[in-house]
């Protein structure tokens, strides 16, 4: 209660650092009310805490904030595709009113992503109103080893949470090995194309794109100033003139390689334009969470081909079956491994 007092007398206009709870999680930003010694069902208030949840403890996940349509599901285990659609608190506009969530009656509200003084207030508003136990988790890649191992102990599945927290890790160092090996201005040039004509992006600091910054590549809309997700032009990405082009749309992916629009940009010229996987959840973004850690791999083989760091590893397909069943406890063949990785 001390904890709660002291969050409520903060001004919401304070950072996301400044506003963090002083706690032995660190990535905890907000807690406001106290859940129940066990945990037994948890309303994830956005997609990533929804794929966070799921990955720790997907018994007491009680549904889905984002809808997955058939595709999705047969990537997950028979848990997790069970599960209803139940809506969103958080993002880009609230679907649940906050009866609908007292008659779901969760253990806790959990929201992990973006952690800024605008989610803090979601988060504490939602707890005044409905009496019920809310957390906000940081959700940067950094933070997601972190994340999990904290995550892991309120739901009382610490040890899961300390072998994912270990994957993480890895991804986390290798994509660390190779930033310091490539010098700023040797890393290549890239632009994220989200949505089906690729012109929406994100700027710097875009928790969309921080993959890119992440695995040692320069984001070309960093150009476009601070933000979040914006829209381009075809005349300004003729400007930037990307060396590499990734995005999560395999109709755009296509359409730029055959587009003659499109064939002033460097990456097209170079056929460096790649798609990564989307289902059940994307590699690069969509949402940002957890989902990510094996778009790591796939993003630092796109950006640094060769690269010594990526040579002693397991093949990545091999990466992807163990990621899928540790993750959404699915067990997936070998084709189903390879109609991933070719898009279909």
């Amino acid at each position: 209660m001390m904890r709660r007092r002291l969050l409520l007398q903060l001004p919401l206009a304070l950072t996301a650092a400044r506003v963090r709870a002083q706690s032995a999680e660190g990535v905890v930003v907000a807690r406001f009310g106290t859940p129940p010694g066990h945990v037994r069902k948890v309303f994830a208030a956005g997609p990533p805490a929804g794929v966070l949840v799921a990955a720790l403890a997907p018994e007491k996940l009680i549904g889905w904030p984002l809808t997955l349509g058939d595709e999705a599901r047969a990537l997950l285990g028979p848990q997790l595709r069970a599960l209803p659609h139940t809506g969103r608190l958080s993002g880009r506009g609230s679907t649940v009113p906050l009866e609908s969530l007292l008659l779901l009656a969760p253990d806790l509200v959990l929201d992990a992503g973006t952690a800024d003084a605008t989610y803090v207030s979601g988060v504490r508003r939602v707890s005044e109103q409905t009496g019920l136990p809310t957390v906000l988790v940081q959700g940067r890649i950094a933070d997601h080893a972190a994340q999990l191992r904290a995550v892991g102990r309120l739901l009382g599945a610490a040890e899961r949470g300390e072998r994912l927290a270990l994957e993480a890790e890895a991804a986390i160092a290798l994509a660390a090995r190779v930033r310091a090996s490539v010098p700023p201005a040797g890393r290549p040039r890239v632009y994220y194309g989200r949505g089906a004509d690729g012109l929406e992006t994100g700027r710097a600091g875009s928790i969309n794109v921080e993959l890119l910054d992440f695995c040692a590549g320069r984001n070309v809309a960093a150009e476009a100033g601070q933000g979040a997700l914006t829209r381009v032009s075809l005349e300004q990405l003729l400007q930037w003139d990307p060396e590499v082009i990734v995005t999560q749309d395999a109709a755009f992916a296509r359409r730029v390689l055959a587009d003659p629009q499109w064939r002033g940009i460097a990456a097209v010229r170079a056929g460096r334009v790649h798609c990564a996987p989307a289902l059940p959840f994307g590699w690069l973004d969509g949402p940002p969470g957890v989902n990510r850690l094996i778009g790591v791999r796939w993003l630092l083989e796109r950006l640094h081909p060769g690269h010594p760091a990526l040579r002693a590893l397991e093949p990545l397909p091999e990466a992807v079956r163990r990621f899928y069943q540790s993750f959404y406890g699915a067990a997936l063949s070998a084709q189903d491994v390879q109609r991933l990785l070719d898009g279909i």
